[in-house]
């Protein structure tokens, strides 16, 4: 006998949590390409979940690839600095409790991690955190102005191990080129990764790029700054043995290249 009443599909297209971020913001307003993320499944809390329904329409970003962001605007006037790839939110939470006066800009596709930031930004009184959802790409290519950021962070991206996997690495020219037009004269990107032949990848794309000068005078790897706390990841690395590598470049004061703007 054929199930009468069988148990609706959920679209999704929609919003897990009534108000919170959606599964693919930028749907099919944009074309396809090889993504440098790969979205995790896990479980949401009950906590996280009442984060998400409660503080996204307050704190959250949709990157649609439609709507303009002006950061400054985000944080009343202050310095604006972008983080691709947050975790659990741990570090970025703590940065913006250390740094009152600099908003962070985070953007992340792990649901319980936005879920978990927003709810640490509100038990910690940070009004200096928003939470973006969807593609780090689309956002520079799509919704910033050009030189609309004070900085830019990127610790501890996948690292594609698989020689076939290299092309799906974030940080790449192409990549480069884009963040350099979203940043301001003379602000920084700082990477950090524990796998090894990743550091050595970023240190020569970072070093070849015309947009970008190395803080470091010996043309290496910097130290981890104060401001840096040890990250979940980067412990997970330290316990298998992995060095951590810092990368601190400035964007040149005359770029060659101009990002495309809103």
């Amino acid at each position: 006998m054929s199930d009468k009443n069988p148990t609706p599909t959920r679209d999704r297209t929609l919003p897990r949590f009534p108000g919170g971020p959606i599964a693919d913001p930028a749907g099919s307003h944009h074309e396809r390409r090889i993504r440098s993320f790969q979205p995790r499944r896990s479980r949401v809390t009950t906590g996280q979940g009442d984060a998400l329904q409660r503080l996204w329409p307050v704190w959250g970003i949709e990157i649609d690839g439609r709507e303009r962001v002006v950061p400054a605007e985000l944080f009343d006037g202050l310095p604006v600095v972008l983080e691709i790839g947050f975790g659990m939110g741990e570090a970025t939470a703590r940065m913006a409790a250390d740094d009152p006066g600099t908003g962070i800009l985070a953007v992340d596709v792990h649901t319980p991690g936005q879920g978990n930031l927003l709810g640490l930004a509100e038990r910690n009184g940070l009004s200096n955190v928003r939470v973006a959802n969807g593609d780090a790409i689309i956002l520079l290519r799509e919704m910033l102005p050009a030189a609309s950021l004070d900085g830019m962070r990127v610790y501890f991206p996948d690292p594609w191990p698989k020689k076939r996997h290299h092309k799906r690495r974030l940080i790449q020219p192409e990549f480069l080129t884009l963040a350099a037009g979203a940043l301001k004269p003379g602000a920084v990107l700082h990477c950090a990764t524990d796998w090894e032949e990743y550091a050595e990848q970023m240190l020569q794309v970072l070093t070849d790029h015309p947009d970008f000068e190395n803080t470091q005078v010996d043309g290496g790897y910097a130290p981890r700054p104060a401001f840096r706390p040890l990250t979940r990841f980067e412990g997970q690395g330290l316990d298998k043995g992995h060095v951590v590598h810092d990368l601190l470049f400035r964007r040149a004061a005359t770029a060659a290249t101009t990002a495309p703007g809103v």
